[in-house]
């Protein structure tokens, strides 16, 4: 499966973006979906993640109540609608998807897309 993000940009704190992850190769119900991010200097971080069916969702204690994934089984397509940005969310943020809910493990990654918020 390919994954490909967009929806990056430069935006003030406070500000929204709404990030997108298109999937293709095979239908990303049949994935677990998963949003990671990684900031200069820093490792690689879990923000949020999605079941094959949408029906599960859980994320980071960072971004709760600020950020939420989302897909579209139509469009193969997962979203991660980022709220009240603050300049700590500034990173590449990448999609990743793993054949199993369970799993640790992610299988498939995209290419990322840099977030950057301005204070």
């Amino acid at each position: 499966v390919q994954l490909v993000e967009s929806g990056g940009g430069l935006v003030q704190a406070g500000g929204s973006l709404r990030l997108s992850c298109a999937a293709s190769g095979r239908t990303f119900r049949s994935y677990a979906m998963g949003w990671f991010r990684q900031a200069p200097g820093k490792e690689r971080e879990f923000v949020a993640a999605i079941s094959r069916s949408g029906g599960s969702t859980y994320g980071a204690e960072s971004v709760k109540g600020r950020f939420t994934i989302s897909g579209d089984i139509a469009k193969n397509t997962v979203y991660l609608q980022m709220n009240s940005l603050k300049p700590e969310d500034t990173a590449v943020y990448y999609c990743a998807a793993k054949g199993s809910w369970n799993s640790p493990r992610y299988d498939y990654w995209g290419q990322g897309t840099q977030v950057t918020v301005s204070s």
